[in-house]
């Protein structure tokens, strides 16, 4: 990795942070930008950044993530995920650094019902989804090197508290007030730990074989039986339901099947992460302690 300088855009978020530490610990040259110091909606901003710093990687994490607030706000919801990822390719190449954009299942549809590889169609349902890949299209028309990495159900200690809280802290949370707690059951993923897809990243961004990938811990489970383990490795009774995603009655469509296969990542002989229970376990167990 000798000569490996990134920028981490959205560094004080739950992936940000995550791979702040681990180029850290890899000994790896990095700049962290927040929002206030880098807006990805203003190019002339990122273009500043960039150029001051003059990183041969740029991995931007900014995002706008409300999903159900994305319905209502479609404009700025682009602005920030596809115009603003424009920016950010725009900024790299006149630096000829290789920017790196961080994606998400929901530019499926969740209609396959089988895990979904890099080749497969993509067709968001919401505009979330939409603007997730547009911003796809953004990175990969603006540079001939770039590393689009799409993760589903990530999670992480730091950084949560600037999202609001992630969907293990919404759990835990909903439980301590002793709450009826319905999750859907019919929507199946594979939650992500941060600190894992953080070192797989590292790991990417050392080969010059771009493109896009998958990149999640392995396995697949729902989001009521997700909440179901956090409670049962919690030792918290909690009074959890399951219900349906008609039911629940979510602003935005969701894939009812977004689970992704690692494809590319293992043609590349990266090896796959973890099983969600394991990192699950060392998540707790981290929050724990910090």
């Amino acid at each position: 990795m000798a000569g490996l300088k990134v920028a981490v855009i959205g560094a004080n978020g739950q992936l940000g942070s995550s791979l702040v530490k681990e180029l850290g610990r890899r000994e790896i040259a990095f700049v962290g930008f927040t929002r206030p110091e880098v807006d990805v909606t203003d190019l002339a901003l990122v273009e500043s950044a960039l150029d001051k710093h003059r990183p041969t990687v740029v991995i931007n994490t900014a995002a706008y993530h409300k999903v159900d607030l994305c319905e209502d706000t479609p404009g700025e919801t682009f602005l920030v995920n596809a115009v603003g990822t424009r920016n950010v390719v725009t900024a790299c190449r006149k630096i000829s650094a290789i920017p790196v954009y961080i994606s998400s299942d929901y530019v499926f549809d969740g209609a396959k019902r089988a895990p979904y590889n890099e080749d497969d169609h993509a067709r968001p349902l919401s505009v979330y989804g939409a603007g997730k890949l547009a911003a796809e299209w953004m990175a990969q028309i603006g540079s001939p090197r770039f590393f689009v990495v799409r993760s589903t159900g990530l999670y992480a200690v730091g950084g949560a508290s600037g999202k609001g809280g992630n969907f293990i802290e919404t759990m835990l949370k909903l439980a301590s007030g002793g709450k009826t707690i319905k999750v859907v059951a019919d929507q199946i993923l594979t939650p992500t730990y941060a600190v894992d897809l953080a070192s797989r990243i590292c790991d990417l961004i050392a080969t010059e074989e771009y493109g896009v990938y998958h990149m999640t811990n392995t396995g697949e489970v729902s989001w009521h039986d997700f909440a179901g383990k956090i409670f049962s490795l919690s030792n918290i009774d909690a009074d959890l339901h399951p219900t349906t995603t008609a039911d629940f009655g979510a602003r935005a469509a969701r894939p009812l099947y977004s689970v992704l296969d690692n494809a590319h990542m293992r043609v590349i002989g990266i090896e796959e992460m973890r099983p969600w229970e394991d990192a699950l376990v060392d998540y707790l167990e981290e929050r724990n302690h910090a």
